[in-house]
C-alpha cells in the first residue's frame, strides 16, 4: 500500500499539468516608425513612413508624404496595404486614395491608422498605383497605371510564440513529473512504466475485497487521474513538433 500512497501524493503535482491551456500572452508592440518606402519617380517624389513591428488586433500607422518635383497633375493614386492570413493568404487591411489633384513643388501628406486582424501576422505589403501627368524638358509625359510594391511592417506571429511558450512549460512539467516518479519508484516516465501504472490500477480494481469500498473508490480515482494526466503529458512531450 505504501506504493499507492505514494501515488496519491503524486495527484497533486499532476492536477497542475491537467490545466495546462493554450493562451496568448499581452504584449506592447514597438510603436517606433520606419521608412519603408523612398523613392523619386519622375516628377514625383514618394515616401512612406510606417510602424515598424505591431501585433494582431494592433494598430498600424503609415504616413505618406508625396512631393511634386515639376509640374504634376495626378489622375489618379492609391497606396493599398495588405497583410497575409496566417501568413500566407493575401488580404487588404487599409488603402489612402486621392484623385484629381495637381502638385507642382507642393507636398501632399496623408495619415491613416487602422487595426491588424487577428489572423494576420509576417510581413506586411504596400502597393502604390499611380496615373500621372508631368512636364519634364518641355515635354508632357503620362505614366498610367504605374506600380510600386514594398514590404511594411512587420507582424509578429504570438500564436506560435505562444505555442512554443506552452511546450517549454510542458517540458517543464514533464522534468517535474519524471522526477517525482524517479524519487517514489526508482524509475522514469516512460511507455512501459506507464504500462505498470495502468496494470496497478486494474489490480486495484479487482481488489475490492482488501479495502473499504470508500478508500477503494479514491485510490483508484487518484491513480486514474494520474495515469490519464501522465499519459498525455508524455505523448505531448514525445511526439514530434508541428507548427501551423
Amino acid at each position: 500500500m505504501k506504493k499507492l500512497e505514494k501515488l496519491i501524493m503524486l495527484f497533486g503535482i499532476s492536477a497542475l499539468a491537467s490545466t495546462l491551456i493554450l493562451t496568448v500572452k499581452a504584449q506592447t508592440p514597438d510603436e517606433a516608425m520606419k521608412t519603408f518606402f523612398d523613392s523619386e519617380i519622375p516628377g514625383i517624389k514618394i515616401q512612406v513612413n510606417a510602424t515598424a513591428e505591431t501585433q494582431p488586433t494592433k494598430n498600424i500607422t503609415v504616413i505618406l508624404n508625396v512631393r511634386g518635383l515639376t509640374d504634376v497633375n495626378v489622375e489618379y493614386f492609391n497606396l493599398s496595404i495588405f497583410g497575409f492570413v496566417h501568413g500566407k493568404d493575401k488580404v487588404l487591411m487599409a488603402n489612402i486614395t486621392d484623385t484629381d489633384f495637381s502638385l507642382g513643388s507642393t507636398s501632399k501628406k496623408y495619415n491613416r491608422t487602422f487595426i491588424v486582424p487577428e489572423n494576420v501576422w509576417d510581413v506586411t505589403y504596400g502597393e502604390i498605383l499611380l496615373t500621372y501627368t508631368t512636364k519634364l524638358g518641355g515635354l508632357e509625359l503620362t505614366y498610367r497605371d504605374l506600380i510600386l510594391g514594398f514590404t511594411m511592417t512587420h507582424v509578429e506571429n504570438v500564436y506560435l510564440k505562444a505555442i512554443e511558450e506552452q511546450l517549454q512549460s510542458l517540458g517543464s512539467t514533464y522534468e517535474q513529473l519524471n522526477q517525482t516518479f524517479w524519487e517514489n519508484f526508482q524509475m522514469n516516465l516512460t511507455a512501459e512504466n506507464i504500462a505498470l501504472l495502468n496494470q496497478t490500477l486494474r489490480d486495484l480494481q479487482g481488489s475490492q475485497t482488501e479495502l473499504n469500498n470508500t478508500r477503494t473508490a479514491v485510490i483508484v480515482l487518484a491513480i486514474t487521474s494520474i495515469f490519464f494526466v501522465a499519459t498525455t503529458l508524455y505523448m505531448i512531450i514525445r511526439k514530434p513538433k508541428q507548427y501551423l
